[in-house]
């Protein structure tokens, strides 16, 4: 399972990536706003920068909501980098926009996606990713890793290659569950990564480890 971060902060980022396991980077608009990026020419610029940390892909999400709107906002977001892929909303115009870059060449992720129906939409429109939103799923009293379940099984019975992207993770046994049942990749935030590092019977028998050789060196 590829690991990506869900999040705009470059010291996260570079955590993350130093830490060796890091696949990809996705944003939102959102996430931006929260580092403070706003404008333009800032956004754009981040985006770069996110590339210039990580070896893998990073999500640049449009927003506009029409498919003229999509495709020169899209095609202007892919040209920035050959790590960017474009991020696309989960309703019609999206639908006949991740077509269009499909056509085109341009790698796309289908976000805001919550049901198997609109999974099946998007990898049918040639989706590269596919980004089912199960913590916010679970946020409403809806089994979401119950829709993951779904997809896979939908993606393997007509061989589709759109990879699902497990999104809106929340904590570390939302990694180890999806991991489980056969999601392509997870996006988190970082902590949800590190914490798969965490287990008591780790510090103990590191901490007994480390006090029986200062003992044999006394």
């Amino acid at each position: 399972m590829k690991f990506f971060i869900d999040t705009a902060n470059l010291d996260q980022i570079r955590e993350a990536q130093a830490l060796g396991v890091l696949d990809g980077v996705t944003t939102n608009p959102s996430l931006m706003a929260k580092e403070g990026i706003t404008g333009e020419k800032n956004i754009i610029q981040h985006y770069i920068d996110i590339c210039n940390i990580v070896d893998g892909d990073v999500s640049a999400e449009v927003i506009a909501v029409d498919f003229e709107g999509m495709v020169k906002e899209g095609e202007a977001l892919a040209a920035l980098h050959p790590q960017i892929v474009v991020k696309i909303p989960m309703i019609e115009e999206g639908v006949k926009a991740l077509k269009y870059f499909s056509d085109h060449g341009i790698r796309t992720n289908c976000t805001l996606v919550f049901s198997a129906g609109q999974a099946l939409l998007a990898a049918k429109a040639g989706a590269t990713y596919v980004s089912p939103f199960l913590g916010r799923l679970d946020d409403v009293s809806t089994d979401g890793l119950a829709l993951i379940e779904e997809i896979r099984l939908i993606y393997d019975n007509y061989a589709y290659e759109t990879e699902i992207l497990a999104a809106s993770i929340r904590h570390t046994m939302h990694v180890v569950n999806c991991a489980k049942i056969g999601a392509d990749v997870m996006t988190g935030p970082l902590s949800s990564i590190k914490g798969l590092l965490n287990h008591p019977l780790t510090d103990i028998g590191l901490a007994k480890f480390l006090e029986d050789y200062s003992k044999g060196n006394q």
